[in-house]
């Protein structure tokens, strides 16, 4: 008998799969290659009290992975929201926020920024200076204080299936805490000598926070890797940009160097932001 479960976590080739009923099982998958990830839908076939076997994985909604020229990262499935985690101290990477949010367009897949550590007070017009070009795309910035005011988050989750990404030091895993006090997920300090965060999220883990929502704790980013999408891909990711494709002189247009560009002129007059702009023209160079 086969039974439906999910992936809340994935230790190498070892996953624990929740159940309908609540019940977890640790299972492998069939066959030497897996590669199956937090939010797979999965059907299982019991070979213990607590363990099993993945027979079969069921078509995923939606895929967020990262890649470099070497190889292919997968990150979780079936994701519905990204919650990208930012902080007041250490300094946060813009163009990692910028990866984030493409991967994120790429799937269709809604984006919340939130911004953590506000009880820094002296540290968060700075930090809302950067975020304030993603507000005026309509991308949503929550204020909070996980170790105070967490909770916070919580009316954005319900009915989503919500993945929290970012650099390490952010504040993700006091932030699980906050919502779940029963992970008990490890934090730690951040290193003063680096000025960053220490990893402390080993492997992605799958949480119920409230009823009917779901949420994806994943290992802290130092790099997002966009070579899977092509630059149509990314231009199409870019919110401002959308309008304008189509609309240069010629079809093929990087939105370079080219006349005509309907793109180059809307940076020009003001329309588009230039660190926006940079930051396409950067990812379009990187894929090549």
């Amino acid at each position: 008998m086969r039974l439906a479960g999910s992936v809340i976590a994935a230790y190498g080739r070892q996953y624990r799969v929740e159940l309908r009923d609540g019940e977890t099982l640790l299972c492998v998958p069939r066959g030497k290659k897996s590669e199956l990830v937090c939010g797979d839908q999965v059907k299982v076939q019991r070979t213990s009290a607590d363990q099993g076997v993945i027979a079969t994985l069921e078509p995923r909604r939606t895929l967020l992975y990262r890649s470099d020229h070497f190889k292919q990262r997968l990150i979780a499935a079936n994701v519905t929201q990204l919650i990208i985690v930012v902080a007041t101290e250490p300094p946060f990477s813009d163009d990692l926020i910028t990866r984030c949010i493409v991967a994120a367009e790429s799937q269709d897949i809604q984006v919340l920024i939130v911004l953590n550590k506000c009880d820094l007070s002296e540290r968060v017009p700075a930090a809302s200076a950067t975020l304030l070009a993603y507000e005026k795309l309509g991308y949503r910035v929550l204020k909070l204080s996980a170790r105070n005011d967490g909770e916070r988050l919580l009316p954005y989750l319900a009915d989503h299936t919500s993945l929290l990404i970012g650099q390490s030091g952010m504040g993700k895993s006091t932030l699980i805490n906050a919502l779940i006090p029963d992970a008990c997920t490890p934090t730690r300090e951040i290193s003063q000598a680096l000025n960053a965060g220490k990893h402390t999220t080993t492997h992605a883990h799958l949480y119920h926070p409230s009823t009917g929502a779901a949420l994806i704790d994943s290992p802290g980013l130092m790099a997002f890797g966009l070579r899977h999408l092509s630059s149509e891909d990314i231009a199409q990711a870019f919110l401002e940009l959308r309008p304008l494709l189509g609309q240069c002189r010629f079809r093929d247009c990087q939105h370079d160097r080219e006349p005509d560009c309907s793109i180059l002129a809307a940076v020009e007059h003001g329309a588009i932001d230039p660190r926006r702009y940079a930051a396409f023209r950067s990812l379009c160079a990187e894929i090549g």
